[in-house]
């Protein structure tokens, strides 16, 4: 899968029934250079003209195939390195590039050919898992709250402490309420980085805030915090969705580098912890994964928020691989899909019943040779 942050294609290994048996395998993660970052940002700028799912306008056609054609490349260079057999992968989850999300509207667009990336790697795809919860009435997003109960099952003895919220900081933040009794409660909480990479890549020319150096000089900007903090999007009720273009960069004249950058940072943690009002109960353990858990500062105010009675951790230390999470979401959706499973419910989505979805794509069976 390609996420919100525009950072590359994650590919992971999953040994799963779509249920309680996950068994996680290798992960890799396939940056994209800076000039196709470029082109998917542009995209995401032509997305906006776009009123209907199959509407390609511009340079959309063609930054599509390259985009499936690249995710196809991905998966080769995977099993080439791990030494796996392709024949043995019994379906890929495909998720694509989603460049428009507009859940009031009952439209999300995710670039990705399913079709000719089956065909390129042989093996059945399952893609386009959102619409069929939009067509029941859902949001469409988001759709790995399957896969986080399934991870919370098997999370350490050591925090086994229920409720548990999973935490995902990708360009939008969303996040899984589990108490182990009843549904998932999921929603999308909020900006997570990409406010932050796109505030740092036009303002010093960076992806990102390697290691949280910039955001370590700043302090925060309470004006700027509070502008982003009191958003409507906070008092709608829940489940609720975003789009990357929600909430907009601040201005060049907002603050210095370092106050915006580090403002940003705490303007992320906020979001999440604002979700808490939302939940039945308090959190008890807060498992935290997506590009923005190694973010010091966001971390920091994160476990400041949370407050004494709750552990706020990284994905690694709950045992699991932060980078690879919603990449093995996407392969543990697909074998649900085969399987007619949910893949939402009214409380992650706000789906009238519980939802399946996806669509296969089975390739073309090798022409025979007959000798005579």
């Amino acid at each position: 899968m390609s996420g919100t942050s525009l950072d590359g294609i994650d590919v992971a290994l999953l040994d799963t029934d779509g249920a309680a048996s996950v068994i996680r395998g290798p992960a890799r993660v396939y940056p994209y250079e800076a000039a196709f970052r470029r082109r998917l940002a542009a995209g995401l700028e032509t997305a906006k003209s776009m009123t209907r799912r199959d509407e390609r306008p511009g340079d959309m056609g063609p930054l599509e195939t390259e985009l499936t054609l690249r995710h196809a490349a991905a998966v080769e260079r995977f099993l080439a390195d791990q030494a796996i057999d392709p024949a043995t992968i019994d379906v890929v989850g495909f998720h694509g590039q989603t460049v428009l999300h507009r859940p009031e509207q009952a439209l999300t667009v995710q670039l990705g050919d399913g079709e000719l990336l089956a065909e390129r790697l042989g093996r059945p795809v399952v893609y386009d898992m959102r619409a069929r919860d939009m067509q029941e009435g859902g949001q469409g997003a988001p759709l790995v709250p399957a896969y986080h109960a399934a991870l919370a099952a098997n999370r350490p003895a050591t925090y086994a402490a229920l409720p548990v919220v999973f935490v995902n900081i990708g360009g939008i933040s969303n996040v899984t309420y589990l108490d182990g009794e009843h549904d998932p409660i999921a929603f999308d909480s909020g900006p997570g980085n990409a406010l932050l990479d796109q505030w740092l890549e036009r303002e010093a020319g960076i992806a990102f805030d390697q290691n949280g150096a910039i955001a370590s000089e700043g302090g925060i900007l309470r004006k700027l915090a509070d502008g982003y903090l009191t958003a409507d999007f906070f008092d709608r009720k829940v489940p609720k969705s975003l789009d990357r273009f929600d909430f907009a960069v601040p201005s060049p004249g907002a603050g210095s580098l370092e106050d915006v950058t580090r403002t940003l940072c705490f303007v992320s943690a906020q979001a999440i912890l604002k979700a808490a009002v939302h939940f039945p109960e308090k959190p008890k353990l807060w498992i935290i994964c997506g590009g923005g858990r190694r973010h010091p500062a966001i971390m920091a105010d994160l476990a400041e928020g949370a407050g004494p009675d709750a552990d706020v951790i990284s994905a690694e230390a709950a045992g699991f691989d932060g980078d690879a999470m919603e990449a093995e979401a996407w392969a543990y959706l697909a074998v649900r899909s085969l399987d007619g499973r949910p893949l939402t419910w009214p409380t992650t989505t706000g789906c009238r019943v519980p939802t399946s979805g996806g669509v296969l794509a089975v390739p073309a069976p090798a022409p025979r040779r007959a000798a005579l």
